[in-house]
């Protein structure tokens, strides 16, 4: 069994699965004639393959208890998927680069403090969502359209909080 500490979640640790979105440290412009502040191109969205288009949905998700326990982490091949919470809720994000095989030495955990989103790339592997302390609301973008988009792969992982 893989045990993980989840460490804060940075723009530079999370790279190589994908991007952190957070308002707080991105570029931004004014619109509307001054009355909106756009943050823009947060993340890269990906639809592949045929028939592919960008879907946007809102999951309500249960919060989880920790020590968190996990018996797979999952894919999407065909397109990025990006979580973003609407009412600040912390969650824990644990993820695996893409491949056909997960490294136990890859995987890594990482926990939000609330207000940032994550946007994992196509074929990342990661955890299913696991918000903390309160059911949790969050905007979904990621890929509809034909062919399978959802791979699991067996892993028991095992999560907890940095001290």
């Amino acid at each position: 069994m893989l045990t993980l500490t989840a460490q804060p979640l940075t723009s530079e640790a999370f790279a190589p699965f994908g991007d952190v979105i957070d308002a707080r440290t991105s570029a931004s412009f004014p619109i509307n004639a001054g009355r909106t502040q756009r943050h823009h191109d947060l993340a890269k969205v990906e639809t592949l393959g045929e028939n592919g288009h960008t879907l946007v949905n809102i999951f309500v998700s249960q919060p989880v208890s920790l020590p968190l326990k996990l018996t797979f982490l999952e894919r999407h091949p065909q397109g990025s998927q990006a979580f973003m919470p609407l009412h600040q809720e912390r969650f824990i994000v644990v993820v695996a680069p893409p491949g056909e095989q997960i490294h136990a030495q890859d995987v890594k955990a990482f926990v939000t403090d609330g207000r940032q989103g994550v946007n994992y790339c196509a074929g990342t592997w990661h955890a299913i969502q696991s918000v903390l302390e309160r059911e949790g609301e969050f905007l979904v973008v990621d890929r509809g359209g034909e062919g399978n988009n959802c791979e699991e792969y067996p892993l028991e992982i095992t999560v907890d909080l940095s001290e």
